[in-house]
């Protein structure tokens, strides 16, 4: 398969300001060297807890944050920040919170017709209000309602609303940064159903960045597990439900629900202690090292390499 995304070494630093006179610089390492490709017509699925840096790398492969380092490649041709514009039409993001990510004065024809405008897509207003309704008939939302404004919307209408306008421009890429974590489960299915349709009518191609992994499970073709800024495991759906190797991705895997209880009662829950460190002063060696069940003196000495561990299957640990 061809590589649509390819990103290299990637690692997106923010300086802040600490010490008690607020004068010493510190840095957050939010990425802190990731590699990894996304094929064509792939959804590949980013998972990890609150803090992992998973919204801040889907934003720096979209050049929303200038990356600090590290190469980024669409189709083959890096990106850039000279370079930029013409890759701006073909890559999209469907934010997480659809309460804030749409303008409350803006009407949804206005919210949609904006990429339209800005890449000067439509020829007229005729045909501008023409291809906003036909945005609108294909996320399932009624014509006559362009002209209302966004808190007239419930929920799951506003994502749709949000979905309507990353398709505007006619992507190939779409980074969908946790699209269904603010949704109620049933509005959740169904916004993962119409992407699912989406992907196959219009050969799209997503990075699917959540925290549950049973949303994740369910889309995605490869997973990649993040923590602390670094990817720790990286295979296919399948293989990483059945045969996790990473500590943490186990323990990920053994909170998501059993809807039968009998199987349910036997299952092992792996908890992990203390909070995620601060990306400010990470441990030294395994960044995991402070919670993990199975750590040694190797792991706070020595960072493990990414490696295959079987085919098509990364990890990072020292005791696979």
């Amino acid at each position: 398969m061809q590589a649509l995304i390819e990103v290299k070494d990637l690692k997106q630093y923010f300086p802040i300001l600490g010490g008690f006179f607020g004068k010493e610089v510190q840095t957050v390492k939010a990425v802190d060297g990731v590699s990894f490709h996304i094929n064509k017509g792939e959804t590949f699925g980013l998972v990890g807890e609150s803090g992992s840096g998973k919204t801040t790398l889907g934003r720096s492969i979209l050049h929303l944050y200038q990356p600090t380092s590290g190469q980024i490649f669409y189709d083959g041709k890096e990106i850039t920040k000279e370079n930029y514009r013409p890759y701006a039409k073909k890559m999209q993001i469907i934010f997480q919170d659809p309460y804030a990510s749409l303008n409350p004065r803006m009407t949804v024809e206005d919210i949609v017709g904006e990429a339209l405008d800005i890449h000067n897509l439509c020829a007229s207003k005729i045909a501008r209000r023409d291809r906003v309704k036909e945005l609108l008939n294909f996320v399932g939302l009624n014509t006559e309602q362009a002209t209302r404004y966004p808190h007239e919307f419930s929920g799951g209408q506003r994502q749709r609303i949000g979905i309507a306008r990353a398709l505007a421009v006619n992507p190939e890429f779409i980074v969908c940064d946790e699209p269904v974590s603010a949704l109620d489960v049933s509005i959740q299915a169904q916004i993962i159903n119409m992407l699912d349709d989406m992907q196959k009518k219009l050969g799209l191609t997503y990075l699917f960045i959540a925290h549950d992994l049973a949303v994740i499970r369910q889309i995605s073709d490869r997973v990649a597990v993040m923590y602390l800024g670094n990817i720790v495991e990286l295979t296919d759906s399948s293989t990483l439900y059945s045969n996790a190797l990473h500590p943490y991705t186990k323990s990920l895997i053994s909170a998501i629900p059993i809807s039968d209880p009998d199987i349910a009662k036997h299952q092992e829950r792996i908890i992990l202690k203390g909070e995620i460190p601060s990306p400010i002063n990470p441990p030294s060696g395994c960044k995991f090292r402070t919670r993990c069940p199975i750590a040694e003196t190797l792991c706070s000495e020595k960072t493990p390499e990414f490696r295959e561990i079987s085919l098509n299957h990364y990890c990072a640990c020292h005791f696979v």
